[in-house]
């Protein structure tokens, strides 16, 4: 039932394709959001720049999660995507090597910067969203199980349910699904382990735009030694404590 026809094809030696189009829409978001700005002003991890910034660093790794890279050996294919760099308007990205390098020189210290550096980025965003944005602010707090394959990995321990690797803390903010804070402990610590201070960071990271802001956990995360000065702070919100 199917008959060919007489069909002739034509393909010229100058197209090429890649399945990571997106990717330049997303770099031109980056730069209007001015956080390539941000993490070379912020972050300073190398004493000179030939040829690369912090920024580009940082940028090389999550693009390289973005498209499905589970690992940094997985940025050579982003190197050889001649497309993929044209999207970018990059004539050349650091190899895996080099990224392994950067990964490297951070410190705890450095970890957390970066991750200001990237919420800052945020509240600019915040700000221009239209009125009763996050009228109704939720920020979740939780720990999780991150398995390694490594054996000898520093801090990875047996967790509760009988896996080896890590523990990390969870902050996020429910209604956009957004990771404020992510960090990484030992495999066996309970859930709640050093969360305050990483509570009040979410809280004065999404109060300025805020209304009603509720902060929700499960039993481990009560605090009960926090719940008075978390509820009794002169903010412009109201706050409440959801025990999940």
């Amino acid at each position: 039932m199917m008959r060919g026809s007489n069909i002739h094809y034509e393909l010229s030696d100058k197209n090429r394709a890649t399945a990571y189009g997106g990717m330049g829409a997303v770099h031109v978001m980056v730069q209007r959001l001015g956080l390539v700005e941000t993490i070379d002003r912020d972050l300073e991890l190398l004493k000179v720049h030939l040829p690369y910034h912090e920024s580009d660093h940082v940028l090389n790794v999550a693009y390289n999660v973005l498209v499905g890279g589970q690992r940094l050996q997985d940025i050579e294919l982003r190197r050889q995507d001649e497309s993929f760099l044209n999207g970018l308007g990059a004539q050349r990205i650091p190899d895996p090597t080099t990224a392994g390098d950067f990964t490297r020189r951070f410190s705890l210290q450095d970890i957390t910067l970066l991750q200001e550096c990237i919420n800052r980025t945020r509240q600019r965003v915040w700000q221009q969203q239209p009125e009763g944005f996050l009228a109704e602010a939720f920020i979740d707090v939780d720990g999780t199980v991150a398995p390694t394959l490594g054996e000898c990995k520093g801090g990875m321990a047996l967790s509760y349910k009988g896996i080896w690797g890590y523990a990390p803390l969870v902050v996020s903010l429910a209604n956009t699904k957004e990771v404020l804070y992510v960090v990484n402990r030992s495999g066996n610590v309970v859930s709640h382990e050093d969360s305050v201070g990483w509570i009040d960071k979410a809280i004065g990271l999404v109060q300025p735009v805020a209304g009603q802001l509720t902060v929700r956990g499960d039993t481990d995360f009560t605090h009960t030694a926090q719940l008075d000065r978390w509820d009794g702070q002169e903010l412009n919100s109201s706050w409440e404590w959801m025990r999940m």
